[in-house]
């Protein structure tokens, strides 16, 4: 067992709210260079910087992870990992035929730009990736599961976007192992207000959409080895 340095929720420039300097190339040297482990690329609803990203993460040495942030119908934001690429992008084929389909547009929202593995814009997405998915919350978990990948609701301490602040709620038949929090103080409140947490896996993320948010190292987790697979099998399993 070995303890890795993660952030596992990063946009890229794919996303419309992420900077342009958040290339795949840039984010794979910023982690390295904050002594991270493992990260994750996790842009709205969408995969497509992910090749590029994984290539860049081997050449820095870092573990890098396939996935994506999702917005499912209720609107609630949910963080899904995938251990191997080939199941990301056959993921976001699914979630690309379900996405509410409007025309972006650049100068409201902010380009979508997909990239290569030069680090050279290949591409543009042109239907605006931060709308919501014709996917519910329910179920979430089994679906990224049949992909051979891990949900975890994102942000839960936030006020919107966040299983909580949306349902109102966390469902009592739920099936996650793990969820993320941005300020990990608000830890023990949650947890009296949401008994469903004691059993879970708490990470904290950066979900930063400029290259100085990457998180710095500290957070840790424990893993079998050090693959994406292992990562995701540690999000899958929770706390026991």
């Amino acid at each position: 067992m070995t303890e890795l340095a993660y952030d596992l929720h990063i946009h890229s420039c794919l996303s419309p709210c992420g900077d342009d300097d958040m290339t795949p190339a840039n984010i794979a040297g910023m982690a390295a260079l904050k002594g991270l482990d493992a990260v994750a690329l996790t842009d709205h609803n969408s995969c497509k910087n992910c090749p590029a990203f994984l290539a860049a993460a081997k050449e820095y040495g870092i573990i890098g992870i396939p996935g994506m942030e999702l917005t499912t119908s209720e609107e609630v934001h949910a963080v899904c990992l995938f251990p191997e690429l080939y199941q990301a992008m056959e993921f976001d084929r699914l979630v690309y035929s379900r996405l509410i389909k409007v025309k972006n547009r650049p100068e409201i929202f902010g380009k979508q730009q997909i990239y290569d593995e030069n680090d050279s814009v290949y591409g543009e997405e042109s239907c605006l990736l931060i709308n919501a998915v014709n996917l519910s919350f329910e179920g979430l978990w089994e679906k990224a599961a049949s992909y051979g990948g891990v949900m975890f609701p994102a942000h839960i301490d936030k006020n919107s976007n966040s299983l909580i602040a949306n349902l109102g709620f966390i469902p009592p038949d739920s099936s996650f192992q793990t969820v993320e929090l941005k300020d990990m103080k608000k830890l023990h409140s949650l947890k009296r207000e949401h008994p469903y947490l004691e059993h879970c896996r708490i990470i904290s993320n950066s979900d930063a959409h400029y290259l100085e948010h990457i998180n710095e190292r500290g957070f840790t987790l424990p893993a079998a080895e050090r693959s994406a697979k292992a990562v995701v099998d540690t999000l899958r399993r929770g706390l026991f």
